[in-house]
């Protein structure tokens, strides 16, 4: 796929819902294989001579050097533009910079506030667009949560995944994989926090429960996962949020209602006394780093995929 290519034929990924259950399986596969190869410091070079321009809105550590290190692995190169050098919707409509800068690159990430904005650029792109964190959906560190998932504990459809923390876009994009991939998520949030009813109309209940106590929450649990108190965007309700979250705290106690082998992960940038406990976080169940790490290779396999489609079967083995 190139920049000459019509719209038509464009693939995004600005939701995890944008894949078919058998893409995101396919992804999720390739993932595994293609950091099966970095481990074995075997070049992968399929994006040469192609470029990512990733425009960032908000900022990220993570998500800026898992994509800027994936996309030079695998052959391309890369753009950074943050919101002082894109000024995207600003010194001109969105549509405007989306028609342009598709027309000289070949994939572009954005991280950035409302769905509305990512979607508008996406609509007049030339090229994939991938969403790397809106309010509404963090559809890559899901990819990455999943993945850690399976690498640890096999297939994820049948468990139990608790979410301890505020509807947020990380909440919801695990509701939508929970649908896809057939297991259940159990949530719990203080009063206020709590999921949108909007959001969720139609849900079956057979994918979600909200619980009051985060402790019932954790019954039976496969994986414990949590986010900061305060997202960004949000800093000035931090005291507020603060005093709401005292009792949501994932610690050993709200771990041991768990499964005995059940993981615990964040997303990350972690608060250790806030959301989490030290003892939790740098104790044997938690695998954040590996699922960190994770962020850069599901993204990878996305990127190939959005770009070359699904390679032969040969290159599956």
């Amino acid at each position: 796929m190139s920049s000459k290519q019509s719209n038509s034929t464009i693939r995004h990924f600005l939701q995890l819902t944008d894949l078919t259950l058998d893409e995101l399986k396919y992804v999720l596969k390739r993932a595994q294989i293609i950091k099966n190869k970095f481990k074995r410091y075997e070049p992968h070079m399929p994006l040469y001579d192609r470029t990512l321009a990733m425009v960032f809105e908000k900022a990220s550590t993570r998500t800026r050097v898992s994509f800027e290190a994936g996309m030079y692995q695998m052959g391309g190169s890369v753009i950074n533009l943050t919101s002082n050098d894109s000024q995207l919707g600003r010194s001109e409509p969105i549509e405007d910079t989306a028609r342009v800068v598709s027309r000289m690159v070949d994939i572009v990430m954005i991280r950035t506030f409302g769905q509305e904005r990512l979607e508008r650029f996406a609509h007049h792109s030339r090229v994939p667009v991938i969403n790397g964190l809106t309010n509404e959906f963090h559809p890559c560190q899901i990819l990455a949560d999943v993945l850690t998932f399976i690498e640890k504990r096999g297939d994820i459809e049948g468990k139990v995944v608790t979410w301890i923390g505020d509807a947020n876009n990380m909440s919801y994009t695990w509701l939508q994989a929970a649908q896809m991939l057939n297991f259940k998520l159990h949530i719990s949030a203080p009063k206020g926090y709590q999921l949108d009813p909007a959001r969720i109309q139609g849900i079956p209940q057979e994918f979600y429960q909200e619980f009051d106590n985060p402790l019932d929450a954790c019954v039976g649990a496969d994986l414990v996962t949590t986010d900061v108190w305060t997202s960004m965007g949000y800093e000035e309700e931090n005291e507020i949020r603060r005093r709401a979250f005292a009792d949501w705290q994932v610690d050993n106690q709200l771990m041991a209602r768990a499964k005995p082998d059940a993981l615990f992960m964040h997303c990350l940038p972690a608060h250790r006394g806030e959301e989490v406990t030290a003892s939790v976080i740098d104790g044997p169940q938690s695998v954040v780093w590996d699922e960190a790490e994770n962020r850069m290779h599901a993204q990878k396999a996305l990127m190939e995929f959005l770009l070359l489609g699904r390679l032969d079967e040969e290159e599956n083995a």
